[in-house]
């Protein structure tokens, strides 16, 4: 007997011990992104660069970035409600909540922990999970985890919930334009409409400086921006490999003869440092299946012209740009196919870091109908610098139906775009105000944030203050514009929203939310 993963919480029926859940993955997504954002044209000016360096070079077209109002803390606070509330969740249906960031701003206490005053009112506490930091590969191991919770003797029955999240800034200079910032929250349980395919991951693991963050009171990291391409590059070619391999050994497995490539994966999603580099590693899969294949076919077909490159070994090509060009273009009509719709909230809002693949994946189901991604499989290539890595898949739900599980995915994430499009442009001069001000005020104690409240979105939580004791107070911006905003502080917790989950039912998208009242909330002692 397979229980429904809509049933409320509780214990599981002791005839449900040797079942193993079915389909587990992901069964709704929200996404939360900057309300302001800095134009990559207009910032080359400023910096003073050659036209395109940002556009064309990196493949960037504009950059959010938070004010001295937001912090790690309120960016997964935002998420984890909004989450909740699209999708009629009562906060004690989870039962799994894990974090994913390499954003730390106490080397103590955990986001989760801080993110654990949105169940207060429910009374759950029975809550497994906490955070996990690897540069942006933080948020694939909490999916894992939760995922491998829901397949586990430990599962209870309840949803899981993974937040990834992160502010990505950098000091002034070539690297400054690949930040950004945003969250990204996943319930993960059994029928889902993305199920992970079971036994599918190829990973590598290996030590590097390419990109690590030694100074405990900066934001910024230090990069080593050739050694990182080269370590993103080669963790690619290896988790391919991997994956190939344990592909082809399960289908071996079934009685089945075939080869595995590209051709498997109706849509690609990669880790998006900067959406250049994205377009580089499809080609770069497109190299790793020509140099495997036994016997390409150069006269037609994807591989054509690309006989002069039949002998190159793999671990010389990272900065061969004749290879590089030479399978750029032979991938092109992939790329348009597969991948270029997974980068609308890179090329828009930049790189998230945690929430970077994440944020792929949901502009994929974004801008395409529940029918056109239906039973398709999809490719995931999450990357953390240091370097952590992974390629695995997802399968897409056959069910396209009205008011099927994937419908209700896909028509929660359809006004993305107009999400970004709402966001307000600022200058590159303000851009930069707002840095220096994060630099000057990073880790500061008895500080009340200066950043202006109601240019934040609606239902956005930020901060209203850090105390003597480096304590953390947070409230919430109304949902409903024309009710007067919440700015006051409390050194307790109050009340939050609390939404029951229909019984049985999957989660539904309301045509619209009640608004809740405004709290104020802080991150406890330390």
């Amino acid at each position: 007997m397979i229980v429904s993963p809509f049933t409320m919480p509780g214990s599981l029926p002791a005839n449900y011990v040797a079942a193993w859940p079915k389909d587990v993955g992901i069964i709704a997504m929200e996404v939360y992104i900057p309300s302001q954002y800095v134009d990559q044209t207009e910032l080359e000016e400023f910096d003073g660069v050659g036209a395109g360096k940002y556009t064309i070079g990196l493949g960037q077209a504009q950059m959010g970035f938070c004010s001295d109002r937001e912090d790690i803390n309120s960016l997964c606070l935002t998420v984890v409600q909004q989450l909740m509330e699209r999708n009629c969740l009562s906060y004690d249906s989870v039962g799994r909540l894990e974090v994913g960031t390499e954003t730390i701003i106490d080397k103590s206490k955990s986001v989760k922990t801080v993110l654990m005053q949105l169940f207060e009112e429910s009374g759950n506490t029975d809550v497994e999970g906490i955070d996990t930091t690897n540069a942006c590969y933080g948020g694939t191991a909490a999916l894992f985890n939760a995922v491998n919770w829901v397949e586990s003797s430990s599962w209870d029955g309840r949803y899981a919930l993974v937040v990834a999240g992160d502010i990505a800034v950098y000091a002034t200079g070539s690297a400054r334009p690949t930040g950004g910032a945003g969250a990204v929250a996943m319930l993960v349980g059994p029928n889902a409409p993305l199920a992970f395919d079971r036994g599918l991951r190829g990973t590598h693991m290996q030590h590097a400086y390419d990109f690590y963050k030694p100074d405990m009171v900066s934001e910024y990291p230090v990069v080593d921006g050739k050694l990182s391409i080269q370590c993103y590059l080669s963790a690619l070619d290896r988790c391919y490999s991997v994956y190939r391999n344990k592909i082809q050994a399960q289908w071996q497995r079934e009685g089945l003869e075939r080869n595995f490539n590209l051709d498997e994966f109706g849509y690609m999603v990669f880790h998006s440092p900067y959406c250049k580099l994205v377009q580089k590693s499809l080609a770069r899969l497109l190299l790793n299946d020509f140099l495997y294949h036994p016997s390409p076919n150069t006269e037609s077909g994807p591989f054509s012209g690309l006989e002069a490159f039949r002998d190159v070994k793999i671990e010389d090509t990272y900065f061969d740009r004749d290879v590089e060009k030479a399978f750029m273009k032979a991938s092109a009509e992939m790329f348009e196919q597969k991948t270029k719709a997974s980068l609308l909230i890179s090329n828009q809002n930049g790189n998230m870091y945690t929430p970077s693949v994440y944020g792929c994946l949901a502009s994929v189901l974004a801008q395409h109908t529940p029918q056109q991604v239906a039973g398709q499989r999809i490719g995931v290539f999450s990357y953390g610098s240091g370097f952590a890595a992974t390629l695995y898949s997802i399968k897409v739900t056959q069910d396209a139906t009205p008011g099927s599980a994937l419908d209700k995915l896909v028509s929660s994430l359809s006004d993305l775009k107009a999400r970004l499009d709402s966001r307000r442009k600022v200058a590159p001069g303000v851009f930069a105000d707002n840095m220096k001000l994060r630099e000057d005020t990073h880790h500061l104690a008895n500080y009340i944030p200066q950043g202006p409240v109601d240019e934040l979105f609606p239902g956005t939580w930020y901060l209203t203050r850090v105390d003597e004791k480096h304590r953390r107070y947070y409230a919430r911006r109304s949902l409903d514009e024309d009710r007067p905003l919440e700015a006051g502080l409390a050194d307790s917790v109050t009340e939050a929203e609390h939404i029951p989950s229909p019984v049985k039912k999957m989660p539904r998208i309301p045509a619209s939310t009640a608004a809740p009242e405004a709290v104020a909330v802080s991150n406890g002692n330390h």
